[in-house]
């Protein structure tokens, strides 16, 4: 076919060495700091998806580039198989430089702005990746006639101008890069042996693991040269042009893997999710709970239905008075005891697991006839709350509550999954149904109602705080007052509810901005003043070192608000979560994604009792007390803080499957 003959001749291939030259250069770069710590594992992740995905996405522009060079070269009459080679070198070279001021045109025609569209930032990053290929493939090209000369002059065959240049150059430009970083002002705060230190031992990690890359990038580079090379024999175009359906295949292959690792990280961190405890016996819930409870005496909602969470859920009630019979050894944390004042009453926990109705509007139909049954309505403060994706609802918030209330409370919850949070984010438009339906016949009952209305707030934590968040979407803060929702309190908040952008962004006629607050501790809410602090009701308590907070899609493509130049300061703060963003980090392309993911991953791996990353716990009861409007003394907070943390270590011992502690731990 007339086709085949115009590609005879072998052309020269930039792709695979612009792409590993860029590799190299951006792989220190996956050794700044972001908001944890990284593990070796966690590190190899962070620099080998980083890498390999610089890599693939550099090689389809560059052969893109090389592809149109190509087509336009052999347009031409050419004599000789030699005249081929230059002139399609010199068409690449021109498409590489003509590149750069397009690419970057493109950039800074659509500067960053927070909150933007995530199409444009992905046109954005076209023009920057096609920018930064242009200036890889003319340095290698550039360097490659260099070493040709040298050759040519001293005789050696060829050997010379074989050389690989590509790594070496892009670690040459990694080292060029990262001297420029430590010596830039944000990087004051490491220790002056620290900085010269630190670009020679991150490329020294980066050696290996763009050493593997390289292997891993000629496999790709053979496979997809030999798809292209047998595309071009069936269908119209050259090799150069159908190689790049190769380094696609390559490229989804890529995303596939890394999504794998992510769903395995998941698992690992959530295990036991759907694990049967020993220790819960089918009699555990006539034992160890009241009638105020569901699974309990005269519950409409069985035992065995609540599933693992539920059960937990029912045992870590807080009981009104004290355990007749106590063990010995075992400290009484009654409310009456820890308050030092009677219980108005028993607290009142209402739980509807998956299994204990097929539909939505049936298992809302049994939660509201568990209120009834419980006199859940008599309570002063009904405390709606949306579990994480497992079903599970902190211990430390349900005890809070009771404490702060004696006892005059009643939470209401319903199952939207079953899977870990990371797994369940399809199942957010059914929670938000859900969760509005419930609501909103809540709201009914109230409006009806004889006599003093019960407050109603609403507690959530993380992936809790994204479905109950989203029964408002597109309300602004009209949404909870529409559903008669008094104070909100959502800790860990996901990046991925659209509710909390609209309420922090600017420009929507339906938030009332001084209505929200949205802090690290407590005490940057009190810093805000007791005026500003009267207007507020509903707050977002996110850790500026909790990577759920900060991961989401959108950072492949433009810096989040939170990466800015106005970024808080990093401030110690004694008993809480450590406030601000290290000033050395900064958003890089595809890297930074990376590195969020794994902070995200750090941030939920269960620690010590303390304010840190996606742990709220030590946060809650002042935040508690003062956002639902529940005064107690500062002694009464001091020992209720003292209950919390005992009934915290005790809980970890109870489902350690030790049967010596009570599920309640009095």
């Amino acid at each position: 076919m007339p086709h085949r003959s115009r590609h005879a001749v072998a052309s020269p291939d930039t792709g695979v060495s612009v792409g590993l030259l860029l590799a190299s250069a951006f792989a220190p770069g996956t050794f700044a700091r972001s908001l944890s710590a990284r593990s070796a594992m966690d590190q190899g992740m962070v620099t080998g998806l980083s890498t390999g995905l610089h890599y693939l996405l550099t090689v389809g522009s560059q052969d893109a580039l090389q592809a149109a060079a190509a087509e336009l070269a052999q347009k031409r009459s050419l004599r000789s198989g030699r005249d081929a080679v230059r002139r399609q070198r010199a068409y690449t070279v021109g498409a590489d430089l003509a590149v750069i001021p397009l690419g970057l045109a493109l950039r800074y025609a659509l500067p960053s702005a927070p909150g933007e569209a995530m199409m444009r930032g992905l046109l954005r990053q076209a023009g920057w990746r096609f920018a930064v290929t242009g200036i890889g493939g003319a340095l290698l090209i550039g360097t490659r006639a260099v070493l040709e000369g040298i050759d040519a002059r001293v005789g050696a065959r060829g050997r010379i101008a074989a050389f690989p240049v590509a790594v070496p150059l892009g670690l040459g430009v990694a080292f060029v890069l990262e001297r420029q970083r430590v010596a830039a002002p944000e990087s004051t705060a490491a220790s002056a042996e620290e900085q010269r230190a630190a670009p020679l031992r991150s490329l020294a990690i980066s050696a290996g693991v763009v050493g593997g890359l390289a292997v891993a990038a000629y496999g790709e580079h053979a496979v997809a040269t030999q798809a292209g090379s047998r595309l071009s024999r069936l269908l119209p175009g050259g090799p150069q042009l159908w190689k790049l359906t190769g380094h696609a295949a390559s490229l989804g292959l890529l995303a596939a893997a890394g999504y794998q690792v992510y769903g395995r990280a998941m698992r690992k961190i959530e295990t036991g999710a759907s694990a049967d405890e020993p220790l819960l016996e089918a009699d555990e819930g006539s034992r160890w709970t009241g009638r105020t409870v569901s699974g309990g005496p005269e519950s409409l909602v069985s035992w065995s239905e609540l599933g693992r969470e539920g059960r937990r859920h029912a045992l870590t009630y807080v009981r009104p008075q004290p355990l007749i019979d106590r063990p010995e050894g075992v400290p009484d944390l009654s409310i009456e005891t820890v308050t030092g004042e009677p219980a108005k009453g028993a607290p009142v926990h209402v739980y509807v697991s998956l299994d204990s109705a097929p539909t939505a509007r049936e298992r809302v139909d049994l939660a509201l006839a568990e209120m009834d049954r419980t006199d859940a309505f008599d309570r002063s403060l009904i405390m709606l709350i949306s579990p994480t994706g497992t079903g599970y609802v902190n211990y430390v918030a349900m005890a809070a509550a009771a404490y702060l209330t004696r006892g005059d409370v009643a939470t209401v919850t319903m199952q939207y999954s079953k899977r870990p949070s990371p797994l369940s984010l399809g199942k957010v438009k059914g929670a938000r149904e859900q969760n509005r339906l419930l609501w909103l016949r809540i709201l009914e009952r109230l409006h009806d109602r004889p006599g003093p209305r019960p407050r109603v707030v609403i507690f959530g934590e993380s992936l809790g705080a994204h479905t109950s968040q989203d029964a408002f979407l597109h309300w602004g803060t009209l949404g909870p007052e529409a559903l008669g929702i008094d104070r909100a309190l959502w800790i860990g908040t996901p990046y991925l509810s659209e509710w909390m952008h609209e309420i922090t962004g600017p420009g929507r006629m339906d938030v009332d901005h001084d209505a929200v607050a949205v802090v690290n501790d407590f005490d940057q809410l009190q810093e805000l003043g007791d005026e500003r602090r009267s207007r507020i009701r509903y707050v977002l308590v996110s850790h500026d070192n909790d990577g759920v907070t900060k991961f989401g899609p959108d950072l492949l493509s433009p810096a989040p608000r939170w990466l800015t130049s106005d970024r808080p300061a990093p401030q110690d703060v004694p008993g809480a979560s450590p406030r601000g963003i290290p000033p050395e980090m900064r958003w890089r392309p595809i890297t930074t994604f990376f590195q969020s993911l794994v902070d995200m991953k750090n941030a939920q791996i269960p620690g010590a009792y303390r304010a840190w990353a996606h742990d709220y716990r030590p946060d809650l009861l002042r935040f508690m007390s003062e956002v639902f409007e529940l005064p107690a003394s500062s002694q009464q907070l001091a020992d209720i803080e003292i209950a919390l943390r005992a009934r915290e270590s005790y809980r970890e011992q109870l489902f350690a499957a030790k049967p010596d502690v009570t599920p309640d731990g009095s």
